[in-house]
C-alpha cells in the first residue's frame, strides 16, 4: 500500500496532486485576484490578469504562493470589501485582502464554533453573508452539529443560533436582500429563515418527498441551495433531483433538471440561467424550464465549486473547482479555456 500522502507534501509531488480535492474558491473584491481552499486545509493565491494576458505561461497559471490556514480541509470562503473569510474544521478565520495581496497572510480574527455538549466545535460546511439595507453585515455558517451560527461582524458577536436542522447542515444562500436564509441539510429538508425570529423557520419543504424529485438510491440529503436575484426561486439538489421551486408555491415542484445519475454539490444562477456541477466531470446549463441547453467538460471528476467573477469588466471569468489539482478557467462559461494548478 501507498504511504499515505503528508500534510505538507510537494505539491508538485503527483501523489499530493492525486489526493488534492479544492472544494471552494474566491475571488477578491478587485477581481484580479482567486484564491483556492483544499483538503489539505491550505489555500492558493493566484494572479487572474496574469493567467488570463495574451502571452501567459504556465508559471503564470500556478499559484503565487501556498500558505497553510487550517488544520483540516477548508469547505467554504465568503468575502468582504476587506476581509476573506475561510472555513472548515474548528473555527472560522478572517484574512486580510490587503496582507494576501502582498504575500503576508496573517490570521486578522477568529470566531469560534460553539461546541455545544462535545468536546470539539464542529465543521463549518457552508458560509453565507448578509449586507443589511443599515450596513450591518452578518455571517452565517452551517455546520456539523445541524446548527446555523449568526455573527455581527463589526463586534465578532454570536448572536443567533437557527436550529431545527435534525442532521449536518450542507448549505446556505440569502435571499431578499439578505434579510432571509435558506439552508440545506443531511436530513432532506430545506428550511427559510427570517434572522429577525431565528427561533424557527418560517417555510420548509422536502424534496425528496415529491415523486418528481425523489430517488431513492440517492437519498434524501440536500447539498446544494441557491436563490435568484429576484427572490422569486430556489434552486436545490443532492440526493433528490436538482429542482426550481418558486418562493410562494413550495408545495409545487415547478422544473426539475435530469441529471440521472448524478447529485448536484454546487447550483448557482447566472441571469436567465442555471449553473450545476457535482458527480461527474461537466458542468451543466439549465434553462429555467428544465431543458439542458450546454454541457461543458472539466477537469475535476467531482465539481464541489462553481464561481463567476461578475465584480470584474476585465477578467469576467468562471472557475470550476472540485476533485483535482486542477481549477478549470472559463473564459465565455461554453468552454475550458485554461486549468490553474494548486
Amino acid at each position: 500500500m501507498a504511504a499515505p500522502i503528508p500534510k505538507d507534501g510537494k505539491q508538485s509531488d503527483p501523489r499530493y496532486q492525486l489526493f488534492t480535492t479544492v472544494y471552494t474558491t474566491c475571488f477578491s473584491p478587485c477581481g484580479r485576484y482567486l484564491v483556492a481552499g483544499n483538503n489539505f486545509g491550505k489555500i492558493a493565491v493566484y494572479s487572474l490578469s496574469s493567467a488570463l494576458s495574451p502571452d501567459a505561461t504556465e508559471e503564470n497559471k500556478a499559484p503565487l504562493y501556498i500558505y497553510r490556514a487550517h488544520d483540516g480541509p477548508i469547505y467554504s470562503f465568503s468575502s468582504t470589501d476587506t476581509f476573506l473569510i475561510s472555513a472548515g474544521t474548528r473555527d472560522v478565520l478572517g484574512w486580510k485582502w490587503k496582507d494576501l495581496i502582498a504575500r503576508e497572510p496573517k490570521v486578522a480574527w477568529v470566531l469560534a464554533i460553539p461546541r455545544g455538549d462535545g468536546f470539539e466545535s464542529p465543521e463549518t460546511n457552508a458560509l453565507a453573508l448578509s449586507n443589511t439595507s443599515n450596513g450591518t453585515q452578518t455571517l452565517y455558517a452551517g455546520c456539523g452539529d445541524n446548527n446555523i451560527y449568526g455573527w455581527e461582524l463589526d463586534t465578532g458577536t454570536c448572536v443567533m443560533t437557527m436550529k431545527g436542522h435534525s442532521d449536518f447542515v450542507h448549505c446556505l444562500a440569502t435571499k431578499n436582500s439578505g434579510n432571509e436564509l435558506v439552508s440545506g441539510s443531511e436530513d432532506g429538508s430545506v428550511r427559510i429563515w427570517d434572522p429577525r425570529c431565528p427561533e424557527e423557520h418560517v417555510q420548509m419543504f422536502e424534496p425528496s418527498k415529491h415523486d418528481v424529485c425523489s430517488r431513492p438510491k440517492l437519498g434524501p440529503w440536500i447539498s446544494c441551495v441557491a436563490a435568484d436575484p429576484s427572490d422569486d426561486w430556489i434552486v436545490c439538489g443532492g440526493g433528490p433531483a436538482l429542482s426550481l421551486w418558486h418562493t410562494r408555491s413550495l408545495s409545487t415542484v415547478a422544473a426539475t433538471f435530469p441529471t440521472p445519475d448524478a447529485c448536484q454539490f454546487r447550483a448557482l444562477f447566472n441571469e436567465d440561467v442555471l449553473l450545476s456541477g457535482g458527480s461527474q466531470p461537466s458542468v451543466m446549463h439549465w434553462d429555467l424550464n428544465g431543458a439542458q441547453t450546454a454541457k461543458v467538460p472539466v477537469s475535476p471528476p467531482c465539481v464541489y465549486d462553481i464561481q463567476i467573477n461578475a465584480a470584474s469588466d476585465q477578467n469576467q471569468v468562471m472557475v470550476v473547482a472540485g476533485s483535482s489539482y486542477k481549477i478549470d478557467v472559463c473564459t465565455n462559461y461554453h468552454y475550458k479555456a485554461f486549468s490553474l494548478t494548486f
